[in-house]
């Protein structure tokens, strides 16, 4: 137990470093997500009231945006170079179709649970725990879809599904950590609405770190109107570092065993 222990905290250790080292390379990604999150803004505001159609829109843009952000974040993890505000829009419609054809698999089966489940008067139970399932076995697949570069949407689901098998503690502690003080209630209503979308919704994306930070500032004693401002500030920026720590770590995870690293922590 105390090598495990030894051998996690390193790991964590080197992905934090890491991530503070694609961080300063990297750091146009923050203004980057910014400007994704108005643009999207600005765009919902104008094809919101256009029904199905509207919707197909936001969906593709949507698509677009992680797609963009997923490449944006791989070049970061890579750290060969510093990124570019030229590398944003060459960006744009890498890991496009990736992401369609995840979230098309996620959304036809939820749709049929929901027409299913109409008349159920567990329905809420039964979509919490769907959600939570989807959110659980489905959250390393941004990592899997820009570094295993799988062929299909059933092949990136089956990964990620095996990834989480092989590696829940260590891929799950940080957010346990994290959610730890706001109690289970606060960490399924997080998991319900992060798997709607399987982890490719880009407004989940900045509402993860958005919601945590705000409940710790709520915690800490601040004021509404003070923590919403610096929620606000900061959200952007723990995005960034949230995928850029995701990234170090499921490489490092994906290139080695719990055993194999138990094993060189000890010879260390």
């Amino acid at each position: 137990m105390t090598g495990f222990l030894h051998a996690t905290f390193r790991l964590y250790q080197h992905s934090f470093l890491a991530t503070l080292a694609s961080l300063q390379q990297s750091w146009i990604l923050i203004p980057t997500v910014l400007i994704f999150a108005i643009g999207l803004v600005l765009v919902t505001t104008i094809v919101g009231q256009l029904g199905m159609i509207g919707g197909l829109l936001l969906g593709a843009l949507n698509a677009c945006i992680i797609g963009a952000t997923l490449s944006l974040t791989e070049e970061a993890v890579r750290g060969g170079r510093s990124l570019k505000w030229q590398d944003i829009p060459q960006s744009l419609g890498v890991y496009f179709w990736d992401v369609i054809s995840v979230g098309f698999m996620v959304w036809f089966p939820l749709m049929f649970l929901e027409m299913g489940m109409q008349a159920n008067p567990y329905r809420p139970l039964i979509a919490t725990a769907v959600f939570f399932l989807i959110f659980v076995l489905l959250n390393p697949v941004p990592e899997v879809i820009y570094q295993s570069r799988k062929g299909s949407a059933l092949e990136i689901v089956q990964e990620s599904y095996e990834f989480v098998l092989e590696n829940w503690i260590e891929w799950f502690l940080p957010v346990a950590i994290a959610l730890a003080p706001f109690g289970l209630s606060f960490f399924f209503q997080i998991s319900t609405q992060a798997g709607q979308r399987g982890g490719l919704d880009f407004w989940q994306l900045l509402t993860l770190p958005f919601s945590i930070l705000s409940q710790w500032l709520s915690l800490l004693g601040l004021s509404s109107n003070a923590g919403f401002m610096i929620v606000l500030l900061c959200t952007p920026i723990a995005t960034v570092c949230m995928l850029l720590f995701r990234g170090h770590l499921f490489a490092a995870l994906h290139r080695s065993s719990r055993r194999q690293r138990m094993f060189q922590n000890t010879i260390r």
